[in-house]
C-alpha cells in the first residue's frame, strides 16, 4: 500500500485515536503500546497532520517533513483575527470532548 491510499484511509476519527493513543502511550481500552506500535502510530501521526492537517497550532510537521513552529506575532494575530469572528462577550468556548 503507497502513502497516498494509506493516508486516504484514516478518517479524522482514527487519526484523533491514532494522537491520543500516542499522546497517552495507551490504546483506548488501556492496554500499552509496544515500542513498534509507538513508532508506526507517531509516524502515521505526523504523515496525517504534515499531508491532510491544515493546522493552526503552535507546532507541526510541514508538508515537506520538517517542524513548523509559529512565532509569538503569528500567534497573536491569528488570535486576535478570531476574537474579532466571535462575539466580543465571550470569554472562552469549550466543546464537550474539551472538558
Amino acid at each position: 500500500m503507497n502513502i497516498d491510499a494509506l493516508l486516504a484511509s484514516v478518517t479524522p476519527e482514527i487519526y484523533q485515536k491514532l494522537r491520543t493513543a500516542v499522546e497517552l502511550g495507551k490504546w483506548e481500552d488501556g492496554t500499552p503500546l509496544t515500542q513498534e506500535q509507538k513508532d508506526n502510530t507517531l509516524h502515521m501521526v505526523m504523515l496525517y497532520q504534515s499531508k491532510i492537517l491544515q493546522s493552526d497550532e503552535f507546532m507541526t510537521v510541514g508538508e515537506s517533513g520538517e517542524i513548523v513552529h509559529k512565532t509569538k506575532r503569528e500567534l497573536k494575530q491569528e488570535l486576535s483575527a478570531n476574537a474579532l469572528k466571535e462575539d466580543p462577550n465571550t470569554i472562552a468556548r469549550f466543546s464537550q470532548d474539551d472538558i
